[in-house]
């Protein structure tokens, strides 16, 4: 079968390989030398770029890694796996956009500075400040309210067409955290204006995430004596919520999953999500908000 396809026009092995995904051309780049060539030339890489990268590039901001890259005319492979590597801080750091390293799908993260949270601009409920460990310049640090809502609307338009994305919030603990134990944060995804998903998701870092990482070393001090002085409050848990609890993400971040969404091709409205907690009445504190990521489903 092999010698075969290495008869072949190599015009039209590359257009073969093309129509596959870029797991598959690196799996056709390990069948012979020729193959090799073939799979990781720019006509075959060029196709698995998303057709308006050069418009996203021409977004970034300043003294990135992309701009360094460009100048030594990098293989359309190099810049795509560039791209699934190093997320791209676009439109003056409201946002970031990456690659999928698996499908070549859009990924963005909406930037706390972006989103619209109630009280964020009041130092009292809401503080910014710098976060080395952070994607953006700033992120959001809540110091306390009683009512929690958060709205992040992106354009479909900016998404892959018939894809299949999900939904999350990106943040961490600040030193103490109190308000959310057993007490759901209402999900609400889809179009703004039209009929959207409605879910509950605890955000508790005690909750899931301890569960999920048994063989992680706690964070001694992280809780430890603030719920002494402060005791945890006996809110009883709705019944029938489908317990979504947060996981911890490579880069250290923990992630809570919020939502799917289907962006067929060629849309263009306004997707919204929204997080609230509202209904409680009780003081909240201690969340650290990075952002909110949209990325393909079994998307890493």
């Amino acid at each position: 079968m092999v010698d075969y396809f290495d008869r072949l026009p190599e015009g039209c092995i590359a257009d073969i390989v093309s129509h596959t995904t870029p797991v598959d051309a690196c799996h056709v780049a390990l069948v012979s030398t020729t193959f090799h060539y073939i799979a990781d030339s720019d006509p075959v890489w060029a196709t698995f770029l998303p057709s308006d990268y050069r418009q996203l590039i021409s977004r970034a901001v300043d003294n990135q890694p992309i701009h360094h890259l460009l100048r030594s005319s990098p293989s359309y492979k190099d810049l795509y796996l560039f791209l699934t590597h190093h997320p791209l801080i676009i439109d003056a750091s409201a946002m970031s956009f990456s690659l999928d390293k698996w499908t070549g799908k859009k990924c963005f993260m909406m930037a706390a500075s972006s989103l619209a949270i109630v009280w964020g601009d009041t130092p009292r409920y809401w503080k910014w400040i710098s976060d080395p460990e952070s994607r953006f310049g700033k992120v959001a640090e809540l110091i306390s309210v009683c009512w929690f809502e958060i709205h992040g609307r992106i354009s479909t338009s900016l998404l892959s067409g018939d894809t299949a994305y999900n939904t999350y919030l990106v943040y961490k603990p600040a030193t103490a955290t109190y308000g959310f134990e057993d007490l759901p944060l209402e999900i609400l995804v889809g179009i703004a204006g039209e009929e959207c998903i409605k879910r509950n998701v605890f955000v508790d870092p005690e909750g899931g995430v301890q569960r999920e990482n048994v063989s992680r070393p706690r964070r001694m001090g992280l809780f430890h004596g603030f719920r002494a002085s402060h005791p945890r409050p006996q809110v009883a848990a709705p019944l029938n919520v489908d317990r979504q609890y947060p996981r911890t993400r490579k880069d250290g971040w923990l992630e809570i999953e919020l939502a799917q969404y289907f962006n067929k091709e060629g849309e263009n409205r306004e997707l919204e999500i929204s997080l609230l907690e509202v209904k409680g009445g009780n003081w909240k504190s201690g969340l650290i908000i990075q952002g909110l990521e949209i990325r393909p489903m079994g998307g890493k």
